[in-house]
């Protein structure tokens, strides 16, 4: 904004706070309003469709200005940090009726995608993190923190790995070093909000003290970081960037958590996506966390995502969860009790974080106090149970019970939502509270109190009280009894037929009276004010509180899941051979027609006898559904959940890669094939002992031979690697059934059909032994492509399959000896001199400098040379 010599001092001061926020939103509150002006007047205006309007600085220059009433901004804040704008609200910050001069006013909060807090910018089911990223010379720090929450994660590895955390995790915004902005779009892509900070934010020593200031510790050893030195930089950041953004309350924020990855099942990014995990990439896609996801809180639905892209490695942890599922699916009772309790509680971890920004509102505090009576019943419940994990579950709750006796002691059954309304304080809390309230109540019965008792005094029966601006509160006497009135009262006012008085009683009581509403509310706020402090000493239980309910709940998903879906407990050990017996696909299973019933299939991967299964079949028989339901039960069991399967015994897994399905990334400029070449790649240089690989159609992206040799090579180069990854091997090339005979633990299977004279049906069994073809054109057939293509197709088809059948030539002699239809060649024979005159006609036609209309004529007259 150009600077005016003729600004207002109200102006001045914008132009000053502004300055200090240039890439920010400045919502300024005038009054009832918040003010947008110049550029951020227009913005605001096309974001939240509001009126743009002209003010008059005092001079020729004029602003826009866009504003809204105050008691909007929860409406408008959320839409323009949704857009993506970072949103700086400046209050004022003082009372306008005690100011001298201009209103004090300064930036309270700065809203950006990764710092918010509202309700209204949340999902509940999902973090809303801020991550940081530093880009160390051979290391990538990174770290999440979910300020509505207080979760705070910090994890390092290489690129693939942040890659991978950043693409699970899914940050509402990222932080990172200035000078890596190219680097940073390089390697994670364009689909983030960032935000970059200076370089010298991220140096180590700067880091170690911002976190062990906010922590209040000498060391980073208890949260078993300390070594993380890449990890502890991105941390560093994140926290400087709060404060930063006018987050200065960040009591919530009592620890930090490692994500190591030695203690989680790998999945990369790829998989992630391939299997379906969080999102299809089509909007009403059906997912596992969609079809898992039974919790009954928000805490719940968060940590069940987690579990989902980072499923446990420990057997002892995981078998853990199973048996605690197992417990809760006989326990019908305990169950149904407990999620009761759960539901009641409310999203705790969002309700604690509040406490500190002061955002709590006396509803919510009532909830809380709620909430830590049902954590008392969960904990009783649960404290004698004879599953050794429940019982230390249980015994890590703290039901607070002193500040659930004191809210509920202070706080109102039904509490306003808003604390500046007054009226949540209980009686018999605070003595002058309850004189104040009964005068202010009880006002009328103490005036007529008052009048009777006065007119008794005095005789005076046509005596009354009333009250005006200029006096107050007063007694008129009528003129007749004018000679009755006491020496001690005060003549105020003479009318023409009465006279007023006041008198040191009713000037006592007008005090009291009219300064009774503010002191209420006053003494309120200062007691609700005391209680929220007080609360601040009980953060890190209630989170604890919060996440060992989230467990529960999620276990109990799982028990819940188990009966109605008909899942079994998986056998989890420490062998290599993946056994399942009738298994199913979750996703694809729920959502069946009715009449429906799904095919079940045996599947065994043993790196000693079959460690690699060859699989064809025909398009659309179900073999990529075969691999990822191998994929989804083996991560589901790592998560602790039961799997749709009769029986399942499954090895502890370290990686689980797939390349299913094309994923083209025409946009990054990389073709199908490119894309399935650097995913392959990225699972033959990682393998290991105790890796899943499944493979789908691997080397489509490119001519047949040269896919045939690559899929060849990666089935070889497989079975002979020292690891014996458990491999299932997708494909369409036939000719890979010949590796059965050559390689010893390569079995090929093929999913079953069954012809019904010129259709297929789709048997979706597995039965061992390859495939002969692939029924495509039954497939096209299917589709709905038109009888003479699909006859023709079969004719081409019965050609090659003729000159390229015993000892014939190769596929590409056999496709140029391919006979053009009869039909085709007697047109050509018929018209060969019109089509002579039609291409001399086009040779000679300059198309450059044609016009529209005699393009049109040109083509006409070709028209008419062919009839």
């Amino acid at each position: 904004m150009a600077k005016a010599s003729s600004d207002t001092p109200l102006m001045q001061q914008h132009r000053a706070i502004k300055q200090r926020y240039p890439d920010a939103i400045l919502l300024f509150r005038v009054g009832d309003f918040y003010e947008t002006f110049g550029e951020d007047a227009i913005v605001t205006s096309q974001v939240l469709g509001i009126t743009l309007t002209k003010r008059n600085n005092g001079a020729a220059s004029s602003s826009e200005l866009a504003g809204f009433p105050h008691h909007a901004l929860d409406t408008y804040l959320h839409k323009l940090v949704k857009a993506g704008y970072r949103v700086a609200i400046c209050d004022q910050l003082e009372d306008p009726k005690a100011a001298k001069g201009i209103v004090k006013r300064g930036v309270t909060e700065m809203v950006t995608p990764g710092v918010a807090t509202n309700d209204k910018l949340l999902e509940h089911n999902s973090n809303n993190f801020l991550a940081g990223v530093y880009f160390g010379e051979h290391i990538v720090g990174t770290a999440f923190l979910d300020i509505s929450t207080g979760e705070f994660f910090v994890a390092e590895g290489n690129a693939e790995y942040a890659d991978k955390l950043l693409q699970s995790l899914k940050p509402a915004e990222v932080v990172f070093q200035r000078s890596f902005q190219k680097h940073f779009k390089e390697t994670f892509g364009t689909k983030f909000y960032t935000y970059t900070l200076e370089s010298w934010l991220f140096e180590e020593k700067y880091a170690t003290e911002s976190l062990l200031k906010h922590f209040g510790t000498h060391s980073l050893k208890g949260y078993g970081v300390e070594n993380m030195h890449a990890g502890i930089i991105a941390a560093g950041a994140v926290l400087h960037y709060l404060k930063d953004t006018e987050h200065p309350n960040l009591q919530h924020i009592t620890s930090i958590q490692r994500i190591d990855k030695d203690e989680h099942l790998w999945m990369d990014r790829f998989t992630i996506r391939n299997l379906e995990l969080l999102g299809t990439g089509v909007d009403s896609g059906h997912t596992l966390q969609k079809v898992m996801d039974n919790t009954v809180s928000p805490m719940g639905a968060r940590l069940l995502r987690r579990w989902l892209v980072l499923p446990l490695k420990d057997m002892a942890g995981i078998n853990e969860r199973l048996n605690l599922v197992e417990y809760f699916i006989k326990e019908v009772d305990l169950r149904t009790k407990i999620i009761q309790h759960i539901k009641q509680c409310g999203d705790i971890e969002r309700l604690v974080s509040k406490i500190p920004l002061k955002k709590i509102n006396p509803r919510e505090i009532k909830h809380i106090a709620r909430g830590l009576q049902h954590i008392q019943e969960v904990k009783n419940s649960c404290i004698n149970s004879s599953n050794a994990y429940l019982k230390r579950l249980a015994d890590s709750l703290n039901p607070c019970t002193y500040i659930a006796e004191k809210i509920n002691k202070e706080i109102t059954e039904n509490p306003p939502v808003q604390a500046n309304k007054g009226g949540m304080i209980n009686t018999e809390v605070h003595a002058e509270l309850d004189e104040l309230r009964s005068i202010a109540t009880n006002g009328k019965d103490y005036l007529l109190d008052l009048q009777q008792k006065e007119m008794q005094a005095t005789g005076i029966s046509s005596l009354k009280v009333s009250y005006n601006n200029v006096f107050g509160y007063y007694l008129e006497v009528t003129n007749s009894h004018k000679s009755k009135v006491p020496e001690s009262w005060i003549r105020k006012q003479t009318l023409a037929n009465a006279e007023r008085y006041i008198t040191p009683e009713l000037k006592h009581y007008e005090e009291k009276i009219t300064g009774a509403e503010e002191k209420i509310f006053q003494i309120e706020l200062e007691l609700y004010d005391k209680l929220l402090v007080e609360l601040q000493d009980y953060i890190a239980p209630m989170q604890l509180n919060g996440n060992i309910l989230a467990i529960l709940d999620c276990l109990l998903c799982f028990a819940g899941n188990a009966l109605q879906y008909n899942y079994k407990k998986p056998e989890m050990h420490d062998g290599a051979a993946l056994t399942l017996k009738d298994s199913r696909h979750p996703v694809i299973e729920r959502y069946l027609p009715s009449d429906e019933q799904y095919i079940t299939n045996d599947i065994i991967l043993d790196p000693d006898s079959q460690q690699i299964i060859i699989l064809t079949g025909p398009n659309m028989s179900g073999k990529s559904a075969l691999l990822r339901q191998t994929a989804l039960i083996t991560l589901m069991a790592h998560t602790g959940s039961f799997v749709p399967a009769s029986a399942a015994s499954i090895p502890v897994t370290d990686k689980i890669f797939t390349r299913v399905g094309a994923s083209d990334n025409l946009s990054g400029g990389e073709s199908t094939f490119m894309v399935e070449m650097n995913e392959t790649a990225s699972i033959i240089n990682n393998i290991s002992a105790a890796s899943l690989i499944l493979l789908d159609e691997i080397g489509r992206g490119t001519s047949t031979y040269d896919g045939i040799s690559i899929a060849w090579s990666i089935a070889e180069f497989l079975h002979n690697s020292p690891h014996k990854p458990k491999t299932l091997f997708a494909t369409h090339y036939h000719e890979l059934n010949e590796l059965e005979n050559k390689l010893p633990r390569i079995k090929n299977y093929h999913i079953t059909n069954k012809e019904a004279g010129n259709k297929i049906i789709f048997l979706r069994k597995l039965a061992p032994g390859g495939s002969t073809h692939s029924f495509g054109i039954h497939v096209a057939k299917m589709a709905g492509m038109p009888p003479a293509l699909i006859d023709r197709a079969n004719a081409v088809l019965k050609q090659l399959e003729e000159k390229h059948g015993d000892g014939g030539p190769d596929i590409s002699s056999a496709v140029k000896q391919l006979a053009i239809p009869q039909m085709q060649l007697s047109i050509f024979d018929a018209h060969s001199e019109t089509f002579d005159e039609i291409r001399k006609l086009l040779e000679t036609t300059d198309i450059n400098r044609l016009t529209p209309v005699e393009a049109l004529l040109k083509l006409n007259e070709i028209k008419g040379m062919l009839k």
